[in-house]
């Protein structure tokens, strides 16, 4: 059956503000450091860049990481986690006896969206010693739910939420969800805290009502981690990998030192490789003398009128999602209860 088909809602899509104002940062406010191999960006969006990057205007941190697997760096990595939490909590003026609540939004059946439930698995939750009067000092109370997806309950999420606000009146709520990224080195590997709020499901094309402070009324602090790309991502990721092992080999075909070493055995990404179109231009013709991102455009427009722009993530992610999952309720525990990590470090 021919259908014309509109390439106009055929657009790249990634969660991540860092991927949205790459060519935009000489206009938008951003201080970026790096602590123990950390890196992390914040950036201030301005009201008149909204509609030019997609990006609602506000506070946003990004924290790029390395494998979280190992015990060292999921120790830095939470303690960098920690601290800018608690400088984005104490920003919005959260008392310390305040309310909290905290939502994990997703899938717990689909292992790539089960962040929001898995970390609210792990969460300190305390409201019902509030309540019945035997609260701790250095404890607040929290609150912690796992609405599910319309797709299981039938209900808009963002109503669902509003709702539950309005009966227990929290004065922060903190939202935890998978997103999805336009680099495959960022899956798993970046945290990112926004206090504009989420629209569930926007990263695969699933745009459901926005939970943010303008629809339930009190602020919202939005905590989530890439776990999945799409497929136009990865072949885009595929051919400038391509293009660069193909300078690389160039470059080295007259050194005599890369005759002593076996094919495959060098990881050519390390290397100091002085890119130039014209090494582009003769591997891949025609398409070499695209720019990257015009390049990913292209792909993009390929393979989603097809339905073969699949949403990918990687084997190991069972066993990552776990550890994500814990980092986060560790440093959510951390910052709403002081005495909890005081408590942990006394264990030690």
């Amino acid at each position: 059956m021919n259908k014309e088909i509109d390439l106009e809602k055929y657009q790249i899509r990634t969660d991540l503000i860092v991927e949205s104002v790459s060519s935009s940062l000489d206009k938008i406010e951003s201080k970026v450091f790096e602590h123990d191999g950390i890196k992390v960006t914040n950036i201030q969006v301005p009201n008149t860049l909204e509609k030019k990057i997609g990006k609602k205007a506000g506070h946003y941190t990004t924290i790029e990481f390395k494998d979280i697997t190992d015990q060292d760096n999921y120790q830095k990595t939470l303690e960098v986690v920690v601290q800018e939490l608690d400088k984005i909590v104490k920003k919005l003026n959260v008392k310390e006896d305040d309310l909290i609540m905290l939502i994990g939004l997703g899938n717990e059946h689909s292992t790539p969206d089960a962040l929001g439930p898995s970390t609210i698995h792990h969460v300190l939750v305390t409201n019902h010693l509030a309540v019945l009067g035997e609260m701790s000092n250095g404890f607040r109370p929290v609150i912690a739910f796992a609405p599910g997806v319309m797709a299981q309950t039938g209900i808009e999420t963002s109503d669902f939420i509003q709702t539950l606000v309005t009966k227990e009146r929290p004065s922060l709520v903190i939202i935890i969800d998978a997103l999805a990224s336009q680099s495959i080195e960022r899956v798993n590997r970046t945290i990112q805290m926004t206090d504009t709020g989420i629209s569930p499901g926007s990263g695969v094309g699933n745009n459901r009502k926005e939970i943010s402070r303008e629809i339930i009324g009190v602020p919202v602090l939005a905590i989530g981690v890439p776990t999945v790309v799409d497929a136009a991502t990865i072949v885009s990721d595929t051919i400038e990998y391509m293009t660069k092992y193909f300078t690389y080999t160039k470059q080295q075909i007259n050194n005599p030192s890369s005759k002593l070493v076996p094919s495959g055995s060098v990881n050519y990404l390390q290397e100091n490789i002085i890119e130039n179109k014209e090494d582009d231009i003769e591997l891949l013709g025609k398409i070499g003398t695209l720019n990257d991102d015009e390049k990913k455009q292209f792909i993009y427009e390929i393979l989603t009128p097809i339905g073969y722009n699949l949403m990918v993530t990687p084997k190991e992610v069972d066993f990552v999602m776990e550890k994500v999952s814990l980092l986060l309720a560790e440093a959510l525990n951390q910052v709403l209860h002081p005495a909890y990590y005081k408590n942990q470090k006394d264990s030690l």
